[in-house]
């Protein structure tokens, strides 16, 4: 036999099955498909997510044989490494990519004794928001629990937080916020969430959990009542006409069904407000008219503004506000009796701030159908002589 069919032998063998990014029930009913019992999930669930164990002959609480069943048939594994990149001031970007050829970025923003990890939950994004470098590029796909959970997983391997932290923690706080619109892939997103908050895994508390959404007002009132993780919403504009340019699903779902959502949201109150993400754009809405009617828009809700200096990308035509119009709009916000610190800007020197998130999969994807087809007519075609 030569080289080839010994290549395409291993191709065809069949995939092992992933246990990341099952649900406690899949998990058991995974394991009793192959004659396990069910206390055998528990144990599994606590190497993979509490220890956060890949090699099943280091999970020493079961019998060496069925370690060497379950490395047959199963893998525990977290997206492939592109690249990973760390900013000037310590923010961490990793380039994670799946055996589909398609990748997503995925940032950390460390505070002096904690951090939040930036969780993408598409590859690309159908929301076109004309100031995000995300928005340029075609929405390819939703990523799946598995995926998603990944990418937390990877993240804590790169600064060595395993076993899960009972107390202060490094990696602290997920916010929904990378690449794609959340909402618009709930079920994965709501599923490894569900994952990353179960108390005897990551143990992430729903309180240091924000899921990000530019308005997919049906399923706000859903997230509150099936997560009752933070919620935070891309508003970026005071009147509808130029929130249907910035954020186009604003045309769908406009400013007045949006904070109908955000009023109705479960658990908002003094203590756990909905913030409000507000971009801020030279000349198109920073000024203080601007500013006033966001304080009166939002009257009566729990809420508190991060006001986000515009972060450029390359071929971006919008600026960032000066410096002076970011304060007066902070003091009006401030005088309203709302809370509005300015973002300070991190990871900008490698595109990992704010609205700067865009990976290569479109080419990627390109590049792998088109070394594919050159692999399969080179299988095809007969060698010299035979």
């Amino acid at each position: 036999m030569n080289t080839v069919n010994l290549v395409m032998a291993d191709t065809d063998a069949p995939p092992k099955t992933n246990l990341v990014g099952l649900s406690r029930a899949e998990l058991q009913q995974t394991l009793a498909d192959i004659g396990e019992p069910a206390f055998r999930a528990k144990q599994l669930w606590h190497w993979i997510y509490h220890q956060g164990e890949t090699d099943f002959a280091s999970m020493t609480t079961m019998a060496k044989d069925l370690r060497a069943k379950l490395a047959e048939q199963f893998i525990v594994e977290r997206p492939g490494i592109t690249r990973e990149q760390t900013s000037s001031d310590k923010a961490r970007k990793w380039l994670f990519n799946f055996p589909d050829g398609n990748e997503v970025e995925t940032v950390f923003i460390p505070e002096e004794d904690r951090g939040a990890v930036c969780v993408s939950s598409q590859v690309g994004c159908s929301l076109t928001c004309t100031f995000c470098h995300t928005g340029t590029m075609k929405l390819v796909r939703n990523l799946s629990a598995a995926e998603i959970v990944g990418q937390f997983m990877a993240a804590r391997d790169s600064y060595g937080e395993w076993p899960s932290p009972s107390g202060t923690r490094l990696l602290s706080n997920i916010v929904m916020m990378g690449m794609g619109e959340p909402l618009l892939n709930y079920d994965n997103v709501a599923k490894a969430l569900r994952i990353i908050m179960d108390g005897e895994g990551i143990a992430l508390s729903k309180r240091r959990i924000t899921l990000s959404t530019s308005g997919v007002v049906p399923l706000m009132d859903r997230c509150g009542e099936d997560l009752g993780v933070n919620l935070a919403v891309s508003l970026h504009a005071v009147t509808d006409e130029l929130r249907d340019v910035l954020v186009p699903i604003n045309k769908k779902h406009p400013i007045r069904d949006l904070l109908a959502a955000c009023r109705r949201y479960p658990g908002a109150n003094n203590a756990r407000r909905i913030t409000f993400e507000y971009v801020m754009l030279k000349g198109i809405n920073d000024s203080a008219a601007d500013a006033k009617e966001l304080v009166r828009l939002v009257k009566g809700i729990p809420v508190k503004f991060n006001l986000i200096p515009f972060n450029p990308w390359p071929g971006v035509e919008y600026e960032c506000s000066e410096a002076r119009d970011m304060k007066r709009f902070a003091d009006i916000l401030n005088d309203g009796g709302f809370s509005a610190p300015i973002r300070v800007p991190r990871g900008r020197d490698i595109l990992a701030a704010c609205g700067q998130l865009k990976s290569a999969s479109e080419r990627v994807v390109g590049q792998m159908r088109e070394a594919r087809r050159i692999e399969k007519a080179a299988l095809q075609t007969p060698a010299a002589g035979e």
